[in-house]
């Protein structure tokens, strides 16, 4: 069995914060989360051997390689190069009952997955994963014959899957919850006796992951045709095993360059650039919008904030980047007016209900903060008529981006603590580490 996250630091209890005056810092991120797991599903589906270079070594991607071992399809792990030993559409094991813990795309890609195969399979997780819905994704699997189901009849794990091989045809699936559904199907339908039509009802949420979906896809061999986000075909072929680099993670990225934003600094990505497949690099144009400086190159980006106090409001619509909204919600409290989020309902269906988790967390800081269905409207700090509370501490309900967002917060204020620390695991270990060495001025 693989395990590697064993091997990462202790965490405290929680960590307070201490306010940092320059940033000029030059840094690589971990890998790309969602490239990790797509690049792992797709070599795993591939014929023969593919290398992923620069993965990301998390509690998400130890899960995901966890159950692909556990299905058969060996993976080796030496630092963040990944071995994978695709089958060529084959799941070897005929049963098999899967502890996908709380990570959202294993659990959606790897119900997908085992319907190539022939025999019964079981996905579940943790509490919270158990309130997650993935009951769209049973039902598109459904119309292509599949026996999908939701054990308890809650249209949330744990999911049964009764497979013999997944025959094509058409299908709809539902767009307006996650786009993690769709990616699921698309990546799978190569390897159905017949072609699969997937087309997509109601508006898609997170529409860059689905590019991204179908962009990796074609990076290993297979072609998409589409109707814009509506329709969705196959053509002939099946994944090549290949030599891959993974990208550095865009949403990580995004807390170092709001840390540079807040605070006037500048930081430097290495590994995030202009030619990235991920649309979370998008909150860099925000940042700009908001009074920042920026600078592209192919593989990296810098970011310099505008003099403290100079960063602007205004009304955002981050439904391409719903996780970046945490970030951008924090970063608020330091802006010269409100800044309203917008179009991100389904933050309300991630590891908690991260909506409702922002407004309450953020008013403990004394701003006026206005949650709606869909998204929020936090009132800064320089709009507040009683003074600072003396130290903030800052429940993260098991959610490492609540965590990590919130870190942006005590770069500017004193005594911030963050609770609970040990939730960044799920996909940046070292975030904290990494976050004091901010401290260390680049020449």
């Amino acid at each position: 069995m693989v395990v590697f996250c064993q091997e990462m630091q202790a965490f405290p209890e929680t960590i307070t914060l201490r306010p940092i005056e320059i940033i000029s810092k030059r840094l690589r991120v971990p890998g790309s989360k969602s490239l990790t797991n797509r690049a792992l599903i797709i070599s795993a589906l591939a014929h023969g051997t593919s290398i992923l270079e620069g993965g990301l070594v998390a509690e998400d991607s130890e899960v995901m390689i966890r159950a692909l071992d556990e299905l058969g399809i060996p993976v080796q792990v030496d630092g963040t190069s990944f071995t994978v030993h695709g089958q060529g559409g084959r799941i070897p094991a005929l049963q098999a009952s899967l502890d996908l813990a709380l990570s959202g795309t294993s659990i959606r890609f790897l119900t997908a997955l085992v319907a190539l195969g022939r025999g019964s399979y079981i996905l579940d997780g943790n509490t919270r994963m158990r309130q997650r819905p993935i009951e769209d994704l049973l039902d598109a699997l459904g119309q292509l014959g599949v026996e999908a189901k939701s054990q308890l009849g809650t249209g949330c794990p744990p999911v049964l899957v009764e497979a013999s091989g997944l025959a094509g045809g058409k299908t709809v699936i539902a767009g307006e919850r996650s786009s993690q559904y769709l990616s699921a199907l698309l990546m799978i339908a190569p390897y159905a006796e017949a072609p699969i039509e997937i087309r997509c009802s109601g508006e898609l949420q997170s529409k860059p992951f689905i590019d991204m979906t179908v962009k990796l896809m074609n990076e290993f061999g297979v072609q998409i045709v589409r109707e814009g986000y509506a329709i969705f075909k196959t053509l002939p072929g099946k994944y090549r095993s290949r030599h891959y680099m993974v990208e550095g993670d865009a949403m990580s990225a995004g807390y170092f360059w709001a840390a540079a934003a807040v605070t006037g600094g500048r930081v430097e990505v290495e590994n995030v650039g202009r030619e990235s497949l991920q649309g979370d690099k998008r909150i860099v144009n925000v940042l700009e919008s908001m009074g920042c400086r920026v600078r592209w190159s192919a593989t990296s980006c810098e970011l310099v904030g505008p003099p403290r106090g100079a960063l602007r409001g205004g009304t955002f619509d981050l439904n391409d980047m719903p996780d970046q909204a945490l970030t951008l919600a924090v970063m608020a409290l330091f802006a010269d007016a409100p800044v309203r989020i917008e179009n991100v309902s389904n933050m309300r269906i991630k590891e908690t209900d991260r909506l409702s988790a922002l407004a309450t967390e953020l008013s403990k800081f004394g701003v006026r903060v206005d949650e709606e269905v869909d998204g929020l409207t936090v009132y800064p700090l320089r709009s507040m008529s009683d003074p600072l509370p003396k130290a903030v501490q800052i429940d993260t309900y098991g959610d490492h981006r609540m965590a990590m967002a919130f870190a942006v917060a005590g770069l500017r204020l004193p005594n911030v603590t963050i609770r609970d620390p040990v939730c960044v695991a799920k996909t940046y270990p070292t975030f904290f580490d990494d976050w004091t060495a901010l401290r260390e001025v680049a020449g």
